[in-house]
């Protein structure tokens, strides 16, 4: 049940959230993209629009500036509305372009709409009669042949710089929102004045949100206000949809590994736990044996060594010392016994590994000049202390340094070096000799697993299991016919009395 939980809580940890926090974020990405989206192609619009009304306009007033030196009041009527219908003529932009007296009564024009009109009351011309500038009409007005259009005006000046007569054209409102439909169809637009008065305005059928986008006119203070279109929710939802797939798929990917490297670890812990539970195990009925064992070992031990004073010939001191050799080998195996199943029966203090291997050092010296090794051994200046027991490092030594020794019957070199670093320290044990095989490796320190005609395959894991109840580990490494080197680190103790 446990086990399900956990598997619940890491779906919902590497999945459902990272899921849900990425859609939330695709969903932000995506509705903010569509609405930048939505205001470029607005803001595109409004652009395209606003530079066709500044040309114009722009346009509307050199006109009118080329007009203005063109006419001559002392031309007649006819010269003057040649004049104003050649002009017209080239521009269907215009809804009609007139010459005002000073007074604003239409003296001619490009066509007979306003003849004889009185425009004097007009807001625009009143406006040309006190500033004497080119201005233009701030309303839409609408003509007898119902054009829409907007008036612009120019003073023309005397020589004395006087009003002499005002120059007027109807910029057609209509046809340039024609023009604007069929440029950008589905817009809807409004053109406003200074005072913010709507001039005209484009509706489309099509839905649009209540968001705008205003533009500003280069020539006049007039702005164009453009509507933006609806959120386009069915491009958002394929954004999102897209994203959850994406995110589902790289998740569960992520949660299937996560998944395997714990049934991975799952499954070497649960073989460290089955070597744990064989290893108590054989503590067990080590512990309950062991004692059994020795006491008829000791009789028997004692009867032979009566019978080898007894019986002094040769052949029966031989068998003798063979009989006491299998009984001294039986008493080693239980005492492995022993330590496998109670590698903490002895009290624990504060040791000197540096001296320990000084102590160990004329032992192993001698069985290298015995085996014809070379024996080199590197310890530091200063004591290195930690938590053990005495006679268990040096067994632990001794018996890495005799599997060495096995290794090389055909001689080489050993080397033990002792070192410290940071909270640890380091016992490295390195020979010649001829190495361990990929596949042996990992079942070194299996109980009962032996390459020896008469081991018993219980040396390492007695030393693994000593050095684990220092609170340490061993690590071994090895290549066939170069060597095997040996790492054991150790908790390190400043003082002794840091304990």
């Amino acid at each position: 049940m446990t086990n399900k939980y956990q598997n619940i809580a890491i779906y919902c940890l590497i999945v459902l959230l990272p899921t849900l926090i990425g859609v939330l974020y695709s969903l932000y990405q995506s509705a903010d993209e569509e609405y930048h989206n939505r205001q470029e192609d607005t803001y595109w619009i409004a652009s395209v629009h606003q530079k066709s009304w500044d040309q114009f306009i722009s346009e509307t007033f050199t006109m009118l500036e080329i007009l203005s030196v063109s006419i001559r009041t002392d031309q007649s009527a006819d010269q003057l509305e040649n004049l104003l219908q050649e002009a017209h003529r080239m521009d269907p932009r215009y809804g009609g372009i007139y010459l005002l007296n000073k007074n604003g009564t239409i003296i001619t024009g490009s066509n007979s709409y306003l003849e004889n009109a009185d425009l004097s009351e007009t807001e625009y011309i009143k406006e040309i009669t006190k500033t004497k500038d080119i201005i233009i009409s701030n309303k839409e007005e609408k003509l007898i042949n119902g054009q829409k259009v907007i008036g612009v005006g120019k003073p023309i000046f005397s020589e004395n710089g006087e009003i002499d007569a005002i120059l007027i054209a109807h910029l057609r409102s209509d046809y340039m929102e024609n023009i604007m439909k069929v440029l950008t169809p589905n817009t809807s637009l409004a053109l406003l004045n200074a005072e913010e008065e709507l001039i005209f305005d484009i509706q489309s059928k099509k839905e649009f949100s209540q968001e705008k986008l205003s533009v500003p006119l280069e020539s006049l203070p007039w702005e164009l206000e453009v509507k933006m279109p609806s959120k386009d929710t069915d491009h958002i939802y394929k954004q999102v949809m897209t994203s959850l797939a994406k995110y589902l798929i790289i998740t569960h990917i992520i949660f299937v590994f996560i998944q395997y490297f714990m049934l991975k670890r799952q499954a070497q812990q649960e073989k460290k736990e089955n070597e744990l539970q064989k290893l108590e195990l054989v503590g067990t009925l080590a512990a309950s044996t062991a004692h059994e064992i020795r006491n008829p070992l000791t009789g028997i031990k004692g009867l032979v060594q009566l019978l080898s004073e007894k019986y002094t010939n040769s052949t029966d001191q031989y068998y003798f010392s063979v009989i006491n050799d299998e009984i001294n080998r039986i008493n080693e195996i239980v005492s492995e016994f022993l330590i496998l199943g109670k590698p903490t029966a002895q009290k624990n203090e504060i040791m000197d590994l540096k001296q320990i291997i000084k102590t160990l050092d004329p032992l192993i010296r001698s069985e290298a000049l015995m085996n014809r090794i070379s024996y080199q051994c590197e310890l530091p200046n200063q004591p290195i202390y930690v938590v053990g027991t005495n006679d268990q490092m040096k067994q632990v030594i001794l018996n890495i340094t005799k599997n060495a020794f096995e290794s090389m019957e055909a001689g080489g070199s050993l080397t033990i070096k002792l070192s410290a670093k940071n909270s640890k320290c380091q016992i490295k044990i390195i020979d010649t000799g001829m190495g361990i095989s990929e596949q042996a490796i990992k079942k070194i320190f299996q109980p009962f697993y032996t390459s020896k005609d008469m081991g018993t395959g219980l040396g390492l894991v007695v030393c693994r299991r000593i050095i684990e109840s220092f609170g340490g580990e061993i690590f071994i490494t090895s290549k066939e016919n170069y060597g095997t080197q040996v790492d054991i680190f150790l908790p390190k103790k400043e003082t002794p009395s840091d304990v």
